[in-house]
């Protein structure tokens, strides 16, 4: 099953501040300091959340599809993860497994 990547809605922002946050502790997490600062360009931060954003509609596309072909008419967390594997992302689905339960 291929989706199809459509833009996403351009008055759907996401949060900026929610973006550098998330950044900024996985880069933390990833240097192995939570005390270390690091600085987010502005462009990379535009960038990220654009592409946080792109995959989401992926993600959403793909999901709501496996709904349909299920014929129904509602995205359950079974058809996320679905799609996360489709889309072959299968290093996201134990995690978010975790965290639905």
């Amino acid at each position: 099953m291929e989706a199809q990547i459509e833009k996403p809605e351009a008055d759907a922002e996401l949060p900026r501040a929610l973006i550098r946050r998330i950044v900024k502790s996985k880069l933390a997490l990833l240097a192995g300091d939570d005390a270390k600062e690091f600085s987010v360009n502005k462009d990379a931060l535009t960038a990220l959340a654009e592409c946080t954003k792109v995959f989401i509609s992926c993600l959403a596309s793909t999901s709501n599809d496996i709904c349909q072909e299920k014929r129904r008419s509602t995205v359950n967390a079974d058809d996320v993860l679905t799609a996360l594997h489709d889309l072959d992302f299968p290093e996201l689905v134990g995690p978010l497994r975790e965290q639905l339960e």
